[in-house]
Order: C-alpha cells, then structure tokens, then sequence
C-alpha cells in the first residue's frame, strides 16, 4: 500500500498541471493586458501597445504593497480590482473595462511576475 501512495504522488507530481489550478496564465494575461487596452493608460513590461500615462506605471506592480494605494496586493484582491475597480473605489479613474472572472486571474498572474 505504501508503495501505490508513493507512485500516486510522483504520478501526480509529473502530470503536468498547475500546483494551484486558480493560479492564471500568465502568457493568456499578457496577450488580455493588450486586448482591453490597459496600455492606453498605463505603461506595462513587455505587453506592446501605447505607454499610457494616465494611470500609474505597472512595472514592479508584484511587489507594491497595495493597489491604487489602499488596498493590499494580493492575487485576489488585484482579480477583484481588475473586474470591476468603480465598485471597490468609486473615486477613482480606472474605468470597468467588462473584464471576466477568467480573465482577471490570467491578467493577474503576468501582474505578479513583474518585480
């Protein structure tokens, strides 16, 4: 029996998959920061577009504390932000672009990357 537990968990640690299956892609995340045009306002590593400087710089935005200054940096919280930012602060100018649930997290995962 304990043989069958160790050849499970090498099965499953070849398989191939994500450690955390709600972790995003961020190859998808990069190509979606160009498609809803976040590019326009801000300027982002390594996704072409204009350099927008109506929003922040996202260089190093994977080691800000916070996000837009008063909400901690954290994969979720950034998913959250980039569904939907009027409805966590709806003082300030990001405007909703309609981003999905799939695509936040995807969006994110590029995100965190940059350090």
């Amino acid at each position: 029996m304990r043989r069958l537990t160790v050849v499970l968990i090498i099965v499953a640690a070849c398989s191939g998959k994500p450690e955390n299956p709600n972790a995003g892609d961020p190859k998808h995340g990069k190509a979606l920061l160009a498609q809803y045009g976040c590019t326009s306002c801000h300027a982002i590593p390594g996704v072409d577009g204009p350099k927008g400087m109506v929003g922040p710089p996202l260089d190093h935005i994977g080691s800000r504390q916070f996000i837009a200054g008063k909400f901690a940096n954290t994969p979720q919280t950034m998913a959250q932000w980039l569904q939907n930012p009027q409805g966590m602060d709806p003082q300030n100018a990001m405007p909703n672009l309609g981003v999905s649930a799939p695509d936040a997290r995807d969006m994110t995962a590029y995100l965190q990357r940059l350090r």
